[in-house]
């Protein structure tokens, strides 16, 4: 096991890692920016280390800052977390060749599914079922171009190959406006990601968003811990999630949990990591995977009793996974709402002094948050700065619980978007359960 780890991230993910480490008996070292000296695991780490100025670029995205953290501590490892550098092959790979641990997947793997025309490719061959799509980068031919719309059948929507997080995308309703919008999002990618490479896939009109939690140890055994819903979403972010993702058919949901797991044995998988669904009329079609932990990963926690962190780590350390798969029995229904610093209404951040931060209680209620009463919001990084989350014997309790714990939330002194949270889980069509990716925002009229 690691003996010294340092948290590549800050926030609420970097005050996880360190608890799962101190838990471990593992020694912590906390990287900050100069904003972020008073943040709450930089207070609580065996050692702290200023990487640079607050922009993100000269501080959490600063590799050789990092790596030099990582010599002058004796870190022997580094988790990433989430966001920054997490899915980075780059940083991962001098992480490596300096003779550190990564704690995620090999470059490699991470290079394979960053790029989504051969991540694409690599489920296709492990049985993970995909859109209807042109089955690799759009070739230049702008007749063959059309050939594959036709064929695919509109609508249709043409996504960068580098994009993610909801940018490189756009859908094409005629034949007509194909060769045009391949042309303006290949120039926008290019910008963008510094790859203008693009394909084609079917445009799905009312799907939901459903996402499988793997753990793999990169020894030929790998794991599922059920499904997620993360259908709503406010310009392709999620604001609230669950877990298990109701109303899918058991077969269906075994089936593409078992097709998951086959890939993360054949690509060599080591970590943890999500597969991501698009999921219309009882059929999962595959989207992307996030080679890392993910924001929403505590309801997946709360349902099936496992510490993800901890076992990611284990297993990053050259364990073999301490689970099968029949140790894990998905329990009950959860829930998580992200509090983020914002208006409620216009979305715009908002940053600034936290007077009073009080947290709510009771049976199955945890808050994953860094903030504490004085603390002041910086506007340099995502407005994310807590995560509410509910756990019951079913559904309906689960939801219950979460409206009370919002009406005990009490953060003092900066807008939030608890207003927001609060109206969703008071939803009807929320409660029935179901609802797809355009809800949110046609309930908000964008």
């Amino acid at each position: 096991m690691f003996d010294k780890i340092l948290i590549a991230n800050r926030g609420e993910i970097a005050l996880r890692i360190l608890r799962a480490c101190k838990e471990m008996g593992i020694a912590t070292v906390a990287v900050h920016s100069l904003v972020d000296r008073n943040l709450k695991h930089v207070r609580l780490a065996d050692e702290s280390v200023c990487i640079g100025p607050n922009p993100s670029p000269q501080s959490y995205l600063n590799i050789p800052a990092l790596i030099s953290a990582m010599e002058i501590t004796d870190a022997v490892a580094v988790h990433p977390g989430y966001g920054f550098l997490a899915e980075n092959a780059d940083f991962a790979e001098q992480v490596q060749k300096s003779g550190f641990t990564f704690i995620g997947p090999d470059p490699d793997v991470i290079r394979l599914m960053g790029d989504k025309v051969s991540a694409i490719a690599a489920m296709k061959k492990a049985g993970v079922p995909t859109v209807p799509g042109s089955d690799g980068p759009l070739p230049e031919n702008s007749e063959r171009c059309l050939e594959i719309g036709e064929k695919i059948g509109y609508p249709v929507i043409i996504k960068a190959a580098a994009g993610g997080g909801g940018r490189g995308m756009r859908v094409v309703e005629r034949a007509e406006d194909l060769i045009n919008a391949i042309a303006v999002t290949k120039s926008e990618a290019q910008a963008a990601f510094g790859d203008g490479t693009v394909y084609l896939e079917k445009f799905l009109q009312n799907p939901r968003h459903v996402e499988v939690q793997v753990m793999s140890d990169g020894q030929g055994n790998a794991i599922h811990l059920g499904d997620r819903d993360c259908s709503l979403q406010r310009r392709h972010q999620k604001v609230l999630e669950e877990a298990p993702a109701p109303g899918i058919p058991d077969a269906v949901r075994e089936q593409v949990h078992e097709s998951c797991v086959q890939a993360c044995i054949d690509i060599g998988y080591r970590g943890a990591g999500t597969f991501e669904f698009l999921y219309e009329n009882e059929r999962f079609y595959f989207i992307e995977m996030n080679t890392r932990i993910q924001v929403e990963h505590p309801v997946t926690e709360m349902v099936t009793g496992v510490d993800l962190i901890k076992e990611q780590i284990r297993v990053c350390a050259g364990e073999k996974l301490s689970l099968k798969q029949e140790d894990i029995v998905v329990r009950g229904h959860a829930f998580e709402c992200r509090i983020n610093a914002e208006d409620p209404q216009t979305f715009f951040p908002s940053p600034g002094k936290v007077n009073n931060f009080h947290m709510p209680g009771g049976l199955g209620v945890r808050v994953d948050s860094h903030l504490y009463s004085g603390y002041t919001v910086p506007p340099n990084y995502d407005s994310m700065i807590a995560k509410l989350i509910t756990y019951a014997e079913d559904r309906e309790t689960a939801l219950a619980r979460m409206r009370v714990a919002l009406s005990e939330l009490v953060i003092d002194g900066i807008k939030t978007n608890i207003p927001l949270q609060e109206d969703l889980v008071r939803d009807e069509a929320f409660a029935k359960g179901g609802v797809n990716i355009h809800y949110l925002e046609k309930k908000l009229g964008l």
